[in-house]
């Protein structure tokens, strides 16, 4: 059911945050695939940075479909900026401190973060397509459709790196590539089972 308009001036301002994320994001990536050492992270990661040049491209179209300037800034778009470069900063003071595995850690962290705010963008923008009406919603459902499946992979997939890597650090047992991995998880539900399959894993 088609709700009344959305608040204009916050749909566009979530558009904007989600333009700069996903700017933000590719030099997350960039960062990030220079701190893997592990080979099957860093085909992944690799993955991933192709798939966010795509989604950057799908919202530059959405911005030229609903007449946006794509260079106009405001406060959160600022905000968001700082954030992505804070994440490639902590990725580099890794790097710098000379520890290789410590550094890939960072690195799943820093994208784990990165990607958390980059699907909850995407997901309002899901909303936005379903509650919303006319042109405006069409045009959005159309890139949500295209970019969903992709941040939910990239999320929880990198989220089951992060787990199990920090796991073989302690010296326990880990999971490598991931369940969520070998389970290709798109969803939250799908990464909960992945996680709880481990164990069973570990035993084959």
């Amino acid at each position: 059911m088609k709700h009344k308009a959305g608040n204009a001036q916050q749909i566009n301002e979530l558009l904007y945050q989600a333009l700069e994320t996903e700017i933000g994001g590719l030099s997350v990536y960039e960062t990030a695939v220079s701190c893997a050492i592990n080979e099957d992270l860093k085909k992944e990661w690799k993955e991933y940075l192709e798939e966010t040049r795509t989604h950057h491209r799908v919202l530059l179209t959405v911005f030229e479909q609903l007449g946006l300037d794509p260079e106009m800034q405001t406060p959160g778009r600022e905000v968001v900026r700082h954030l992505g470069e804070s994440l490639v900063k902590a990725m580099k003071m890794a790097v710098s401190a000379g520890d290789r595995d410590a550094a890939q850690l960072v690195a799943t962290e820093c994208v784990v973060l990165a990607e958390t705010k980059d699907h909850a963008n995407w997901s309002l923008i899901g909303v936005i397509a379903d509650q919303h009406s006319g042109r405006e919603a069409k045009i959005l459902k159309q890139a949500y459709d295209a970019v969903a499946t992709d941040e939910d992979h990239h999320l929880y997939h990198t989220q089951g790196w992060s787990r199990e890597l920090w796991i073989e650090s302690l010296g326990f047992p880990a999971v490598l590539p991931p369940p969520e991995e070998v389970k290709q998880v798109e969803s939250a539900i799908g990464a909960s089972r992945a996680e709880q399959a481990r164990d069973k894993m570990l035993k084959h």
